[in-house]
């Protein structure tokens, strides 16, 4: 019986161990502030104690979005002004081309920057398998503050420090990754018809399925690259 108990306890531990997170005073500091607050607006709305998070942008509107779990599915948390991106609509595909990406990103652990030149920043991931095996070029591309970069998406700080703080509390919590989706604007078919003439329509038209997954069911749509596209399994 002691023996048992000993695995249980050990098993335990192991489980509720800390992510092991990259951090910084300034991070620190910020999440002695912000957090109380964001996690009381989280509970009274009703979010999952067990804390998991989607990010979705949109250039067009400017507009940097974070969806939280309640229940099965996912609510929008909060919305933020984007301060500055370049480039317009269209991904970007190449070093130096000033474009900011559009598709689907992952964020992790690793991807957190708590002692930016900007302020925090988050790294989203590009190139990502699409855009690698496509043969796109450039790298660094980051959520982050000062609100001044190109190819990256710029955040006033106070912004950046409350979506890092959530995004840093959510890995801290157990999710191990989360998704960011990035779209040139709401991708409903006035929005497609109103931007037939872009040359990006081809591409735009293979990201709408996932899209209009998460409009339908509001889970993340689960992606894979086929072909040197997207394609969407829920």
């Amino acid at each position: 019986m002691p023996k048992l108990i000993f695995i249980t306890l050990l098993s335990f531990l192991v489980i509720t161990k800390p992510v092991d997170l990259p951090d910084s005073k300034r991070a620190s500091d910020v999440r002695t502030t912000l957090w109380p607050r964001l996690q009381a607006e989280l509970s009274e709305r009703g979010f999952d104690s067990n804390y998991h998070i989607y990010l979705r942008i949109f250039k067009q509107t400017d507009q940097f979005e974070v969806w939280a779990k309640r229940g099965a599915k996912y609510a929008l948390f909060k919305s933020y002004d984007i301060c500055y991106f370049s480039g317009g609509l269209g991904t970007k595909t190449k070093q130096g081309d000033g474009k900011s990406p559009e598709g689907f990103y992952t964020i992790t652990a690793k991807q957190l920057n708590p002692a930016s030149n900007y302020h925090l920043a988050i790294n989203i991931g590009y190139p990502n398998q699409l855009e690698q095996q496509k043969g796109y070029t450039g790298s660094a591309i980051m959520v982050h503050g000062h609100c001044a970069s190109i190819g990256c998406y710029a955040m006033t700080d106070a912004r950046i420090e409350e979506i890092y703080t959530l995004v840093y509390k959510a890995l801290n919590a157990g999710q191990d990754k989360i998704s960011l989706d990035i779209f040139p604007f709401y991708m409903d078919d006035y929005h497609m018809q109103a931007n037939a003439a872009s040359p990006s329509l081809q591409f735009w038209r293979t990201i709408k399925p996932g899209y209009d997954l998460f409009e339908r069911n509001r889970v993340p749509a689960v992606g894979r690259v086929v072909g040197k596209q997207y394609a969407f399994a829920n």
